[in-house]
């Protein structure tokens, strides 16, 4: 919701007596309460959207049902709900988390990256400079991606992981430093420069040497 949609709503609505306002906050509350402790959904969506309507000036509601779409899966109102977040406050960053992962998933990279890049400005998070990096790659701005990958190389923390799948039910956890080198070297490969990918493949591997991907990856540039 917008400053300005937030405005229209606050001018809309009814002009509740306060004691009203507040007993009506209080059932829908607890309403909410209850559809969480059931699992209900639907219900705990119409109770924030009841709250929100009557008070458009509390972000919690709207942060709440951001939160509510992404843990269901459902990314495209997830990413609308922190979008309009994010035009209130552009330091929120729960609703940059958000926004980025959601549009992610929906195959909205160009869209996605600028919110992971945000969120790594603000927090500083290895993570999201992995991901914007990743992003960066898959949309051919490789330049940009090794800038991000030399920063996050030369960064990480030790013992910080990144979880790559390696089939539909297994995850491995892998080194951050050896997962960036994995991706400096497929942006080697693909600028067709085989022999620094390759050693970056090696890097990785002598960092985390049963790194499925990278194993793959050298096999590949062979």
């Amino acid at each position: 919701m917008s400053q300005s949609l937030a405005q229209t709503a606050s001018d809309s609505i009814p002009k509740f007596d306060p004691k009203v306002k507040s007993a009506l906050n209080m059932s829908d509350q607890m309403a909410y309460q209850a559809a969480l402790r059931y699992s209900d959904l639907q219900i705990a969506k119409i109770k924030l959207y009841d709250l929100m309507v009557r008070n458009p000036e509390d972000l919690r509601y709207m942060e709440a049902l951001g939160s509510l779409y992404f843990e269901a899966g459902q990314n495209a109102s997830a990413a609308l709900v922190a979008m309009d977040l994010l035009k209130i406050n552009d330091k929120n960053t729960g609703a940059l988390e958000i926004a980025a992962y959601a549009l992610e998933q929906l195959g909205a990279f160009d869209r996605a990256l600028p919110y992971y890049e945000s969120l790594h400005l603000l927090t500083g998070d290895n993570f999201s400079l992995y991901k914007s990096a990743y992003l960066q790659y898959s949309l051919k701005r490789y330049a940009e991606a090794l800038n991000s990958l030399t920063m996050l190389i030369k960064n990480t923390k030790v013992d910080e992981k990144i979880g790559f799948s390696i089939s539909d039910t297994e995850t491995q956890q892998v080194d951050m430093k050896a997962a960036a080198l994995n991706l400096r070297g497929l942006v080697y490969l693909d600028q067709n420069s085989k022999t620094e990918a390759k050693a970056s493949f090696n890097e990785a591997l002598a960092i985390d040497p049963n790194f499925t991907q990278a194993k793959e990856n050298l096999a590949k540039s062979n």
